[in-house]
C-alpha cells in the first residue's frame, strides 16, 4: 500500500481496538511501532508479538499520557531503542456516556485530560525531535462527533467537547510545523467495533438506527482507520495537512 520502510513511531493507547488496528497497519507497511499502554500490559505485549511476526520492532511502554513526566519518560525510552521518533499517533482516548445533569467535574477533567491535554503533551515532547529531523508525521484521533459536522451524540457532551478540541489543535499546529517539514492532521472514526462500542451490538434498536445512518451498513474496524493512518504517515501523503478525515463508512453523507 505505502512504503514506510525504517519509520519509527508511536502510537498511544494501542494495547487494543482502533489503537490496535493503528498500530499493526503501521507495521505492515514497515514502520516499528512504540505500543503504549496504561494498564493492559498483558494485551500490549500481545500485540508487540504480532508485530514482531510481521517482521518489524516494537516495544510495549506503560505510560499514563495525560501525565507529563510518564509522557517524557515513554519519549525518552523510544529514542533510546529506535533513534528517532518519525510517527506520533494521538490514539488514547476514553468515552463514558453520561447525561450532562449527572456528569462531575471528574468526569470532565479526566475525559479531557485523556482525549486532549495527552495529545498535547504528546506533541510537546515529541515535535521538537522532528524539527530536528526535518520531517515528521503527527495524527491525531478525533471523532465524528467532534462538531461543526451537523453530529452529536446524546449523553456525551465531555467526550464531543474533548473532540473539538482535538481538531482546533490538528488545525492550528499544523500552521506552526509545517515550515519543519512536519504535518499534523486528524482521522475523524464513526461508529467502530471495539470493546468501547461493544454495547451497542446488544441493542437492537441502538443497531438498526445507525444502520440506517451508516450507508455501508456496517460498524467500522479497526483497519479501516489503520489504512488511513498509514496513508497519512506516507510521502504519498506530503500535501495534506491542517485536514480532518473522516472515516464513518458514509453517516454523514446519508
Amino acid at each position: 500500500m505505502f512504503d514506510l520502510t525504517g519509520k519509527k513511531a508511536i502510537v498511544t493507547g494501542s494495547s487494543r481496538g482502533i489503537g490496535r488496528g493503528i498500530a499493526l497497519a503501521l507495521a505492515r507497511q514497515g514502520t516499528d511501532v512504540i505500543i503504549n499502554y496504561r494498564s493492559s500490559q498483558k494485551e500490549a505485549e500481545a500485540v508487540v508479538e504480532e508485530i514482531r511476526k510481521i517482521g518489524r520492532d516494537s516495544l510495549a511502554i506503560q505510560a499514563d499520557v495525560s501525565r507529563k513526566s510518564e509522557v517524557e519518560k515513554m519519549v525518552a525510552e523510544t529514542v533510546e531503542k529506535f533513534g528517532k521518533i518519525d510517527v506520533l499517533v494521538n490514539n488514547a482516548g476514553i468515552a463514558v456516556f453520561k447525561p450532562f445533569d449527572q456528569l462531575t467535574e471528574e468526569d470532565w477533567d479526566q475525559t479531557l485530560a485523556i482525549n486532549l491535554k495527552s495529545q498535547f503533551l504528546c506533541i510537546k515532547a515529541i515535535a521538537p525531535i522532528m524539527e530536528k529531523q526535518k520531517w515528521g508525521r503527527i495524527i491525531n484521533i478525533a471523532s465524528i462527533a467532534s462538531g461543526g459536522v451537523g453530529v452529536g451524540f446524546l449523553n456525551l457532551a465531555h467526550y464531543c467537547a474533548s473532540k473539538g478540541g482535538v481538531v482546533a489543535l490538528t488545525e492550528e499546529l499544523a500552521m506552526e510545523l509545517a515550515s519543519s517539514g512536519i504535518n499534523v492532521n486528524a482521522v475523524a472514526p464513526g461508529v467502530i467495533d471495539t470493546d468501547m462500542t461493544a454495547d451497542f451490538k446488544k441493542d437492537p434498536k441502538i443497531i438498526e438506527g445507525l444502520m440506517a445512518r451508516i450507508l455501508k451498513k456496517r460498524l467500522g474496524r479497526p483497519e479501516d482507520i489503520g489504512a488511513v493512518v498509514a496513508f497519512l504517515a506516507s510521502d504519498e501523503a506530503d500535501y495534506i495537512t491542517g485536514a480532518t478525515l473522516y472515516v464513518d463508512g458514509g453517516w454523514l453523507a446519508g
